[in-house]
């Protein structure tokens, strides 16, 4: 993934999640260190609002809709709380207003978790707001496989990337989303 390609490939989804899941374990080793000395009333409500205003709201919207369309406010929702940098501002104005304290690692906790557990990161208007399988996320999953399939030097070329290492033909020859080299 690259300021002109942002978009991952399985490898590199893998590889982002394990970054979060190093920084959700260091989270936890804080927690279980300072475990007597977290207000544990004010960890779970830092740990709950993120969901309460930004994933619970979108997810009833999401199941209640026909269709599986929402409005863009929900992703927005989703997107803002669940930002390291609002969870940073929430921690330093919870530090100004009522000082530092070890519940504060509720906040990194959630977001550590849900990207490095759960492999949810901020979600684009183009997908729906719950995963599923998109056709279109899949074609470019499967280039970027097979642009990759090589023993030798990457990427494979678009043409070349119509068969893998093992001679096998694989279906298309282009990539499958509308890319302007």
């Amino acid at each position: 993934m690259d300021i002109k390609n942002p978009v991952e490939s399985p490898v590199t989804f893998s590889l982002h999640r394990a970054e979060y899941l190093v920084a959700f374990a260091v989270t936890i080793g804080f927690i279980l260190w300072h475990f007597l000395d977290i207000n544990w009333f004010a960890a779970i409500g830092l740990f709950l609002y993120i969901d309460l205003i930004g994933y619970i709201p979108g997810a009833i919207a999401y199941r209640r809709s026909a269709d599986g369309r929402i409005p863009k406010a929900y992703y927005v929702l989703y997107n803002t709380m669940h930002s390291l940098l609002s969870v940073a501002a929430v921690g330093l104005l919870w530090m100004w207003l009522i000082g530092p304290e070890w519940a504060l690692l509720a906040l990194p906790f959630h977001v550590f978790g849900d990207r490095g557990v759960f492999g949810n990161f901020l979600k684009p208007f183009g997908l729906p707001f719950e995963p599923v399988d998109t056709p279109l996320v899949d074609q470019v999953t499967a280039m970027l496989k097979r642009r990759g399939a090589t023993d030798g030097p990457v990427p494979l070329p678009y043409e070349e990337a119509a068969t893998t290492n093992t001679g096998a033909t694989v279906a298309a020859t282009a990539p499958a989303v509308g890319v302007n080299r």
